[in-house]
């Protein structure tokens, strides 16, 4: 686990500083260590893991020919333009060939990228790529709806917009197969 030393907790004590606060009033005299805390250990925890690492692949005949759907799961990752919150869900499929995954590796996989400074269209082809290279199926389709606080809480303020981005690997690039996956989306 990355220390946290005393330059970090002098970085944010100077952001706090730019916006107007007093470092030294009680709310916020422990807040420059809880932040870093924070993005040690949850925001920014993907740097620390790679998917490999958690993809758990199993060859023992339980493969299918039909499509696989892990749906709503759970995206939290920060935008890389302003470090603001991206919420937001992703259902993830696959067919594979002759090999399946731990259904919980494929949100596992999610974590990892999302938990890094992001943008959502990187994210997305992250996990299909991620998925399609180490599961070496027939395809994979990504489907990830958000909401971007850089948006809807600063400048435009559009609240209650969502972006809706897809990454399509190998068969799912087929029309049929694409209407399908997009249908389980919605």
């Amino acid at each position: 686990m990355k220390k946290i030393e005393q330059k970090h907790i002098d970085a944010v004590k100077t952001i706090l500083e730019f916006i107007g606060e007093d470092v030294d009033r009680e709310g916020l005299r422990e807040t420059p260590e809880r932040f870093l805390k924070a993005w040690r250990d949850y925001w920014g925890i993907g740097y620390t893991k790679e998917p490999r690492q958690v993809m758990k692949i199993f060859e023992d005949g339980a493969s299918s020919n039909q499509m696989i759907v892990v749906k709503d799961i759970p995206i939290f990752s920060h935008c890389e333009h302003h470090l603001a919150p991206i919420i937001g869900k992703a259902t993830i499929a696959y067919i594979s060939k002759d090999k399946i995954i731990g259904l919980s590796k494929i949100a596992r996989v999610a974590n990892i990228y999302a938990r890094r400074l992001q943008v959502q269209e990187r994210l997305t082809n992250q996990i299909a790529d991620a998925i399609y290279k180490e599961l070496d199926c027939i395809g994979v389709g990504v489907y990830i709806s958000a909401e971007h606080l850089c948006m809807t809480s600063r400048g435009i303020q559009a609240l209650g917009s969502k972006t809706d981005t897809t990454a399509l690997r190998g068969d799912f690039l087929n029309n049929d197969i694409k209407e399908e996956f997009l249908a389980n989306c919605k």
